[in-house]
C-alpha cells in the first residue's frame, strides 16, 4: 500500500478519460471515503449524485463548457445541504469548508484505486440544480468526472511544483 503522501503527490487534475467502465463496487468505495470525512459538528451536509447513463448525465455535463467531461464514465455531483450545515456564532456557515474536506477524500480515493478526477467548480450550477431538482436549501458545489486515465493523458509535472514550507508556515504569529 502506498503511503498517504505517496497518493497525494499522485493525485491531480485528470480531463482524459478512457472507455474503461467504472464498477458500481469501485464508485462506491470511493465515495465510501467521503462519507468517513470529518464536518464541522459531525453534520455531514453533503449529499452526492452519481451520473453514469444519460440523459440525465449528459444534460449535467452540458453545464460544463469543457468538451473533454464528456468522456468521463462517471459524473459525481456533490451537492451542499444548507439546512443541516454548521454556522459559526459570527453567522460563517461551513457547508462549502466540510464539501471540500469530503471532495478530497474522493479524490485521494479515487486515485488510491486507480481512478482519475477533476474539481470542477466553474458550471452553471443553477441549471445543475434544475435539472437534478435540488429541494431548497441544497445547492451543488462542485462536479467530479471520475474514471480510469486515458493511456495517453494531460498528466503534467507542475502539479508537483508547490511553494516552499516557509512560504505557507510562520510560528507563533501571523509573520509572512
Amino acid at each position: 500500500m502506498s503511503s498517504f503522501i505517496d497518493i497525494a503527490k499522485a493525485r491531480y487534475s485528470c480531463r482524459s478519460y478512457s472507455d474503461k467502465e467504472v464498477s458500481q463496487s469501485t464508485i462506491l468505495k470511493v465515495l465510501d471515503a467521503a462519507r468517513i470525512a470529518p464536518s464541522a459538528v459531525n453534520a455531514q451536509p453533503w449529499r452526492f449524485v452519481v451520473l453514469t447513463q444519460s440523459p440525465l448525465r449528459d444534460a449535467v455535463v452540458g453545464c460544463y463548457s469543457g468538451e473533454w467531461l464528456k468522456a468521463a464514465p462517471v459524473i459525481i455531483v456533490a451537492c451542499g445541504n444548507y439546512n443541516e450545515s454548521w454556522r459559526r456564532a459570527d453567522g460563517k456557515d461551513h457547508c462549502d469548508i466540510d464539501l471540500g474536506i469530503a471532495i478530497d477524500h474522493i479524490t485521494l480515493s479515487a486515485t488510491e484505486n486507480g481512478l482519475g478526477t477533476c474539481w470542477i467548480c466553474k458550471f452553471d450550477a443553477m441549471r445543475c440544480s434544475e435539472i437534478l431538482k435540488l429541494p431548497k436549501g441544497f445547492a451543488p458545489i462542485a462536479m467530479i468526472p471520475l474514471g480510469y486515465p486515458a493511456e495517453k493523458n494531460n498528466y503534467s509535472e507542475r502539479h508537483l511544483v508547490r511553494k516552499s514550507i516557509d512560504e505557507i508556515v510562520s510560528w507563533e504569529g501571523f509573520s509572512f
